[in-house]
């Protein structure tokens, strides 16, 4: 073999690089795949300790109300009721994501079909400005303006779930707006062509054809508003009142799952029941993210556009 030929099959300078690319690609989604199952199976383990090692029970943690796990109960059993956390963080990012959605449909509609390009480049500020302020100015303004009002607007001591709702309801309000904003620009131009052919009004062409074609789109961006309200710590644990009871109005006290979580966390010590009894609620957030990410993905194949 000669120098010219031996010269063609040496890879070029391209072929490295490509290769070299590929390996850094490799290496860094390995680390981001074990990193992921790390967390999870450290989650995992330390949740499920409740239950093999201090031999709580799966029924009585999930629907059980007496919360005090550094307790033992007359039976001698933990108790480690986490129904009042699991009904408040359900409560208040159900009622956040209804209060939320009827905004952000509107507020996106009129970015998208109505509002002149100048209003709608107004807007765009203002909604990325409410997704960059922090958590702890949501959850202050939460303590100093919402739970004063609702406690002269309704009684009782202000804190409650309604309180929490009211605050992820601005939260998580920026988020669904822009996806469904990127939902309703997704939706072919000839659809609205075509409805405005057959004699179809503006409004007969967002309800009847808009608003459907991207009805996947915007289920999507509720789910992912729920996901972030379902997983909010501290703006919710400002202003809900942190007492474990099942709550049975909107202006009772109660406490969510994230906002035991952040209360509770540094009092406890590694290893004992009380601590476990926090990694099992931290095991219930990581399934119910799950939920969340398994709902997403149905959603988006079922609505993908042809």
């Amino acid at each position: 073999m000669n120098e010219i030929q031996k010269q063609l099959l040496r890879p070029s300078k391209a072929t490295k690089q490509d290769r070299t690319g590929k390996i850094i690609s490799l290496i860094c989604v390995s680390f981001i795949l074990v990193l992921t199952v790390a967390i999870i199976g450290f989650i995992a383990i330390h949740g499920m300790a409740t239950f093999y090692e201090n031999h709580a029970s799966l029924t009585d943690f999930l629907f059980g109300s007496n919360w005090m796990p550094g307790k033992l109960g007359p039976d001698k059993q933990p108790q480690v009721g986490a129904f009042p956390m699991i009904a408040a963080s359900f409560a208040v990012t159900l009622l956040a994501a209804l209060l939320a959605t009827p905004f952000a449909i509107a507020v996106a509609l009129y970015m998208t079909e109505l509002a002149p390009k100048r209003g709608a480049k107004m807007l765009q500020p203002v909604i990325e400005l409410l997704v960059g302020i922090p958590s702890v100015v949501y959850g202050f303004i939460g303590l100093v303006v919402v739970v004063p009002a609702v406690r002269i607007s309704f009684g009782g001591t202000g804190f409650g779930v309604l309180a929490g709702s009211l605050v992820l309801f601005v939260m998580i309000l920026p988020t669904i707006t822009s996806l469904t904003i990127d939902s309703l620009k997704q939706v072919p131009d000839h659809y609205r062509k075509a409805s405005f052919a057959l004699g179809a009004t503006k409004w007969q062409t967002i309800y009847k054809v808009i608003l459907r074609a991207a009805a996947p789109g915007i289920m999507t961006a509720i789910v992912f508003g729920m996901a972030r309200a379902f997983g909010e710590a501290l703006a919710v644990q400002m202003v809900i009142g942190n007492a474990v009871l099942t709550p049975t109005s909107l202006i009772t006290p109660t406490s969510t799952l994230t906002s035991q979580l952040t209360s509770q966390m540094g009092d406890t010590i590694m290893g004992t029941l009380p601590n476990n009894a926090l990694w099992s609620l931290a095991l219930v957030l990581l399934i119910m993210s799950v939920i969340f990410n398994v709902l997403v993905k149905i959603i988006g194949k079922r609505g993908t556009m042809k």
